[in-house]
């Protein structure tokens, strides 16, 4: 299929007089004699690989290589085989694994494996990034430099795997999505969201046979906001008998936030196909500023019978890039870098320091009032909860406000009187049975930690933002949240 094999000792794969990195390509897996072939040879030549010394099963062999994209793939005794623990496509040569290389990486350096550590390297680019982990007399304190070109080789394999990969693949082998019909009252909606444990849900129109909206936490926050403004029409019993639908026509002007642009938020429905690509995806979520896009499905030409199958958002996504390069991280050599040394988080304005955003921080006693106009006021998910020195407490979030709806809570406070420690008791009362709150609430991380520890965290289910806190006193130095992770992976886009 690609040719006749080439001279055992060829491992210089490219145009005399071009610029070349020696690379390193290893198999890992075993074999009698393993060939290498790929673009760099046309693949009309076999570049016979030789075993490492003390590793009989690990073959290796270096080329040197243009910079640029690369595709390469490996023969076992006769089979094509590829790598699947690396960066892998499909193209006209079947499945076959792939490699950019910068313009400006350095001279190759020895893979070194050990007792502890055998076949440790798939396939390395040898430079710079694949050294961070020496110190060269450097404190330990001292956060590894990163280059601007390691940084868009991260960003390039990132962005290639989500271009290569669907919403599909977002889905559960099973699992239910809720969806409230329009007509339902408001009040009867959010005792759903409650009693399901969900925080946002896509709305049915019966009459126009099509999802047209979204229900979420916020818009209780609006409500209970408007209930509490003496000036307004809107009353509580009202509530018990107003439906989403005069909701968010009647209201309409409330949830018209102006945004940094001056725009206003788009009122029509932001979804997803299943084929569309996960960069797509991801992108929707980002520049609409919304937490999840249904992703819906319909076989007719003009989008009828819609299909509801999932509820896609950033953390389904992060978890399936956290899932693809699981053993391949050292493709991304953004990730070994410390979160303090990288741009992607809220962090609390040093004594003195100007032209930074506020931090939004609240007491324990502060109002729930004080809360939610803290939420929508500075367009923010969540609020960190801290005592007199700073010391991470708790959080309050916009989706704990939908425990307010167990046995019309919302209709026996005043947002003005009870504080959010009260609010936050209510929540963990009215979900302890559930087990939602047995010290999983408020997630932490450190300044030291580094990108790839915070995504591995950020992955998993409910989990939408990470504070990020002194080791020791628990004192809070910033927030990194999913939108933070993926602006900084996407950065290239306009967000």
């Amino acid at each position: 299929m690609f040719g006749s094999s080439a001279d055992p000792g060829q491992n210089n794969c490219a145009v005399a007089g071009t610029v070349l990195i020696p690379t390193r390509f290893v198999w890992r897996y075993g074999g009698r004699r393993v060939f290498l072939s790929g673009s760099f040879t046309g693949w009309s030549e076999h570049i016979l690989m030789s075993p490492m010394e003390g590793y009989p099963t690990v073959f290796q062999v270096i080329c040197n290589l243009t910079p640029g994209y690369h595709q390469f793939k490996f023969n076992v005794d006769g089979e094509w085989r590829h790598d699947e623990h690396q960066d892998f496509v499909s193209g006209s040569y079947g499945i076959v694994n792939t490699v950019f290389l910068a313009r400006d990486s350095e001279p190759l350096v020895p893979v070194v494996f050990t007792t502890e550590t055998p076949g440790r390297f798939n396939m390395e680019v040898d430079d710079t990034f694949m050294r961070m982990g020496i110190s060269d007399g450097i404190s330990s304190e001292v956060a590894p430099t990163i280059s601007a070109t390691d940084i868009e080789v991260s960003r390039h394999r990132i962005s290639l795997f989500l271009s290569q990969h669907t919403a599909y693949e977002l889905l559960p082998e099973s699992g239910k999505v809720v969806a409230l019909d329009v007509n339902l009252p408001v009040k009867q909606a959010f005792h759903i969201l409650y009693e399901q444990g969900i925080s946002v849900a896509p709305l049915w129109d019966f009459c126009k046979g099509h999802f047209v909206g979204v229900l979420s936490a916020s818009d209780f926050i609006l409500i209970l906001r408007e209930l509490g403004n003496h000036g307004s029409n809107l009353t509580e019993e009202e509530l018990e008998t107003h439906t989403i639908l005069a909701w968010k026509d009647g209201k309409s002007h409330i949830i018209r936030q102006i945004d940094g642009d001056g725009g206003l938020y788009p009122r029509q429905l932001i979804y997803a196909g299943p084929y569309d690509s996960l960069k797509d995806v991801a992108l929707k979520i980002l520049q609409n500023k919304v937490s999840t896009v249904p992703v819906i499905h319909s076989s007719s030409p003009d989008g009828s019978y819609p299909q509801l199958l999932h509820l896609a958002s950033l953390s389904g996504i992060l978890k399936c890039i956290c899932r693809h390069f699981k053993h391949s991280s050292s493709s991304l050599p953004i990730l070994q870098q410390p979160i303090c040394s990288i741009p992607l988080a809220t962090w609390v304005p040093r004594i003195g320091e100007s032209g930074s955003r506020a931090f939004a921080m609240l007491r324990q006693n502060a109002s729930l009032s004080d809360a939610l106009s803290l939420l929508v006021q500075a367009d923010v998910s969540s609020v960190p909860i801290v005592d007199d020195g700073h010391s991470l407490i708790d959080i309050y979030s916009r989706s704990d406000i939908t425990s307010l709806a167990k046995d019309r809570a919302y209709a026996q406070i005043g947002l003005d009187e009870m504080s959010i420690h009260q609010a936050l008791q209510l929540g963990q009362d009215a979900n302890s049975s559930s087990g939602i709150f047995n010290g999983q609430r408020c997630q932490m991380c450190l300044p030291s930690d580094t990108l790839h520890k915070v995504m591995e965290r950020l992955a998993n289910p409910g989990v939408r933002r990470l504070v990020i806190v002194e080791a020791g006193s628990k004192r809070v130095k910033g927030i990194i949240t999913l939108s933070d992770v993926f602006r900084f992976l996407l950065g290239g886009w306009q967000l």
